[in-house]
């Protein structure tokens, strides 16, 4: 069998340990991480966790500003939906478990205090919507007519387009 010559191995070698340097840098950005402690609401959707900004993953809730109509009557939804996550988190340690931040820099994660996924909570208890993930939970409160879902309301994406900051 031929060995390849010296320069041959040499730049192997390089090209083994760039592609390696390669993979790595690729996958440092995205290592999974969590975040464990008392927690503060924001809003129906971030949280504060040791002075780091939370933004509960693959959920929507109402802006703090945003109000909904049940039974001709408006009601404060944003608001409601911040006091059901202040609920939530006033309930034990919160343990916070994501890999990437959002376009404003918060950590954006799943959410849990004692074992309950926080973020599926919101959601199946109509203080938020599905924004990529939930969708079951979702139609659950929708079927069962529950927090924003027992009279009419503006989807919070629709409603930011409407209201800009």
């Amino acid at each position: 069998m031929l060995l390849p010559d010296r320069r041959t191995r040499f730049w192997l070698a390089l090209a083994v340990l760039a592609g390696g340097v390669l993979l790595a840098a690729l996958f440092a950005g995205r290592a999974e991480r969590d975040l464990t402690g008392v927690a503060e609401a924001i809003d129906g959707d971030s949280l504060r966790i040791a002075g780091e900004e939370v933004r509960l993953l693959g959920i929507d809730a109402p802006e703090l500003m945003q109000t909904c109509q049940v039974s001709g009557q408006n009601i404060p939804c944003g608001r409601n939906a911040r006091a059901a996550l202040r609920r939530w988190l006033a309930s034990g340690l919160v343990t916070c478990i994501g890999s990437e931040k959002d376009r404003y820099g918060r950590f954006l994660a799943v959410c849990r205090v004692r074992g309950i996924d926080i973020n599926a909570a919101m959601v199946r208890d109509g203080q938020a919507v599905a924004f990529g993930s939930y969708v079951r939970e979702e139609a659950e409160a929708s079927a069962a007519f529950k927090g924003i879902w027992e009279g009419s309301f503006e989807r919070p994406r629709d409603w930011r387009l409407r209201h800009p900051r």
